[in-house]
């Protein structure tokens, strides 16, 4: 069981580029290339919130589980 990241999803339907969501949002290129490829063990809520104000979505936009997917 696992929780899969789309934001690399989102970002393509709002055609908003990660350079500009991690300036607008206030994280480094590097830790949202992270968190778009999942290898990160969690998220603060501030930086989902972020996110989500920026891109107009909500959490499960942005975050899907998927029962099929193993844990890291």
């Amino acid at each position: 069981m696992g929780i899969v990241v789309r934001l690399d999803v989102m970002l393509a339907l709002r055609k908003v580029r990660s350079k500009e969501l991690a300036k607008e949002i206030g994280i480094t290129e590097s830790n949202l290339s992270l968190l778009k490829s999942g290898k990160v063990r969690g998220v603060r809520f501030e930086t989902l919130a972020a996110i989500c104000r920026h891109l107009q979505c909500q959490p499960g936009d942005v975050l899907a589980f998927d029962p099929h997917t193993p844990d890291d």
